[in-house]
């Protein structure tokens, strides 16, 4: 997810696209078309995905006018590297943002870095699925709205979000030791 985030700047449709890569390689998968380096592939594919829907968004507002004018008228890319510690490292970094609420970044994290569900998540908040559906939400609209940069911060600032990342590989390591579900 780190390298699709970074090559289109936006975290919701990496994640979105990653969601989508892994529904193509179910399908494939399962006819025995198995590549020879399925997480190259998946980063590829996610890729790929990614920057179709960046695309189809900014030719959409020309479409949507023609449509609309036409209604009135009428009326009257190569695979990319495998994924590595320090892109899950620089993605838990990103998650991090000091804009966002300290539960908002270290869900956030949990659900783009640690792969955990809503609900998972939800459960080591000790909150309602729908809370932690409506704060996940919240804080990809406010990375996706503020347009927060998507990129390492300097150094200096990285001692500012250390905290916040910490906590994020202690609740990613509480769930593996004491799974809240399967």
């Amino acid at each position: 997810m780190a390298e699709v985030a970074r090559a289109t700047g936006r975290l919701d449709v990496a994640e979105d696209s990653v969601q989508d890569a892994c529904v193509v390689a179910v399908r494939q998968w399962a006819a025995g078309r198995v590549p020879r380096d399925p997480q190259a592939w998946l980063t590829g594919v996610a890729r790929h995905k990614a920057l179709d829907r960046l695309r189809r968004e900014s030719r959409r507002p020309a479409k949507e006018a023609t449509g609309a004018a036409e209604a009135a008228g009428s009326a009257g890319g190569t695979a990319g590297p495998a994924r590595s510690a320090d892109e899950d490292l620089w993605l838990i970094y990103l998650c991090c943002h000091p804009a966002l609420s300290p539960e908002a970044r270290i869900a956030l994290t949990l659900r783009a870095v640690g792969g955990l569900t809503t609900a998972e998540i939800a459960a080591a908040f000790l909150v309602p699925e729908a809370t932690m559906a409506k704060r996940l939400t919240r804080a990809k609209n406010k990375i996706r709205d503020s347009g927060l940069a998507l990129a390492m911060p300097q150094a200096d600032l990285l001692q500012t979000r250390t905290a916040d990342v910490l906590r994020v590989v202690y609740l990613i390591f509480s769930e593996g030791h004491q799974a809240s579900s399967g």
